[in-house]
């Protein structure tokens, strides 16, 4: 009971009780150390008889009872002391504390572009100040990061639908409409569908590939590249660009569906930002404890400062080909899935034209 009313205390009284024992038992230390050897030395002298070696002194002298009588006042009078003198302290050491809890708290409603900004002298609570402050950048830059998304998800989804709202309007408006040209609406009305059923299904990729790997399968990347191309080698003839392939075993553990999303994005991204003639390389390799995989291929000449923008949502380099073949998405996804996979992600913009990824995954078997 006594234990449980001392934890619902305060810190600072906590600390205080915690000072002040300390400083109570220094005094009683003391105190002992002082009044039992004399006492000791009280008592082995014969009474009426003084000491051989005592030196004769004038003036009244203290006697045991004295001695015992004023070191228990001296022990009573210390605990007000001792009381007070940890209060002080303990309200001394919890100064910064406090202020670093009332600019957190003030942070935390809202106010994220603040910071402790905790200067000399560096000790623990100037090292926690420095952890807040980087929590707190990094909380800014994902709640940033969260509202741009939102924002450019918006509009995306917003401009199909606005473009399907204005088909079907102008439709039911002409009183000439045959069945050709409502079959024709219709036809459009599905490819817009189509649009944002892909747009959807990029932004729900993206998503998980944020939230997280929640399983882990043994899984190898080269029979997951395989699959991804024999979908796609139509689409590459179409556009006259050509497939190659250069596939060892590449055994790692992952989330089966996010890999062949980030697979599946990294191919798609590089036949779709590419030309006539082009051609696209996909290597999987074991080196020692990592596995990796490797997309090169051709297309516009891409500025090196350029590249980092290119894993962000929403961000292509060509907003002319912005459309319904892409949406700025694809980089980004395989970003999210490689952090989600404690893999390593290294993207290159290629002189001649066109990009150099490599996604690092750990080995499965190591």
């Amino acid at each position: 009971m006594i234990s449980r009313k001392f934890a619902g205390r305060s810190l600072q009284t906590r600390l205080a009780l915690a000072y002040a024992a300390g400083i109570y038992a220094a005094g009683v230390f003391v105190v002992v150390l002082v009044a039992v050897p004399l006492a000791g030395i009280d008592a082995a002298i014969p009474k009426g008889r003084p000491s051989a070696s005592a030196i004769t002194e004038t003036g009244p002298g203290i006697s045991l009872p004295q001695l015992l009588v004023g070191s228990a006042v001296a022990l009573v009078l210390l605990i007000p002391v001792a009381l007070a003198l940890g209060w002080f302290v303990a309200g001394r050491f919890l100064r910064p504390l406090r202020a670093i809890a009332a600019t957190a708290r003030s942070i935390s409603a809202g106010d994220l572009h603040r910071r402790l900004d905790l200067g000399e002298p560096t000790d623990e609570l100037t090292e926690l100040g420095h952890t807040l402050d980087d929590l707190f950048a990094r909380l800014q830059a994902s709640f940033d990061a969260q509202r741009r998304f939102v924002a450019n998800a918006s509009h995306e989804l917003r401009t199909p639908l606005a473009g399907l709202r204005t088909l079907l309007e102008v439709a039911l408006a002409d009183p000439d409409a045959d069945t050709g040209t409502l079959r024709s609406v219709c036809q459009e009305a599905l490819a817009l569908g189509e649009h944002q059923e892909r747009l959807v299904q990029a932004l729900l990729d993206l998503a998980s590939g944020e939230r997280g790997v929640t399983r882990r399968d043994a899984l190898d990347l080269a029979h997951v590249v395989e699959g991804v191309l024999t979908s796609r080698r139509d689409q590459a003839r179409e556009q006259g660009v050509d497939l190659a392939e250069h596939l060892t075993p590449a055994v790692t553990t992952g989330d089966p569906r996010l890999i062949e999303s980030l697979v599946a994005n990294l191919v798609d991204n590089a036949i779709r930002h590419n030309h006539a003639d082009g051609h696209v390389k996909i290597t999987t390799e074991t080196s020692g404890p990592h596995v990796a995989l490797t997309v090169v291929n051709s297309g516009p000449v891409i500025p090196g400062d350029q590249v980092r923008r290119l894993l962000q949502p929403f961000r292509t380099l060509a907003p002319e080909r912005h459309g319904r073949d892409g949406y700025g998405l694809g980089l980004a996804i395989v970003n999210a899935v490689a952090q989600a996979h404690q893999a390593t992600l290294t993207v290159d913009a290629r002189p001649e034209g066109g990009l150099s990824v490599t996604v690092g995954f750990a080995h499965g078997l190591a």
